[in-house]
């Protein structure tokens, strides 16, 4: 609970039940989640609004990024290094077909991509979908 607050705390955000509920859904699953995925795991104790205002207050402060898959839009925890100024996650994501989680894969990076004359990036996403090591054991 502590380790929930200071996090909170580190990102200047105030500390709310619905907050340390959210990051705890996020630190517990250890995988990329849906608003859905949370809705789930919260039961009825916050509406969808309540859930997706954290969620929105979680990306501009650096302690959540999008993950864009097969399924759609979800959400995983940033590194250390992200705050509000600079986030920090052009690395790659991997969806395993056999249990369909989502998990960052922080210590590989997107190669370099020469896009034509003209195109300026903003963001890179690259998702690689395969059996995770789990499954694989299964």
């Amino acid at each position: 609970m502590e380790q929930l607050r200071e996090t909170l705390k580190g990102h200047h955000l105030r500390t709310t039940t619905c907050r340390e509920d959210v990051l705890s859904a996020f630190i517990n699953k250890k995988n990329a989640l849906s608003h859905g995925d949370l809705e789930g795991a919260l039961g009825e104790s916050y509406d969808r609004v309540t859930i997706y205002r954290t969620l929105k207050t979680f990306l501009e402060k650096g302690i959540i990024h999008k993950v864009l898959d097969d399924e759609g839009l979800r959400y995983a925890l940033c590194s250390h290094q992200c705050s509000e100024e600079k986030h920090q996650h052009d690395h790659i994501h991997f969806k395993c077909s056999s249990c369909g989680k989502t998990n960052c894969l922080e210590n590989l990076h997107i190669p370099n991509v020469a896009l034509p004359q003209g195109y300026h990036p903003a963001s890179f996403n690259l998702l690689i979908q395969g059996t995770c090591p789990e499954c694989v054991a299964e």
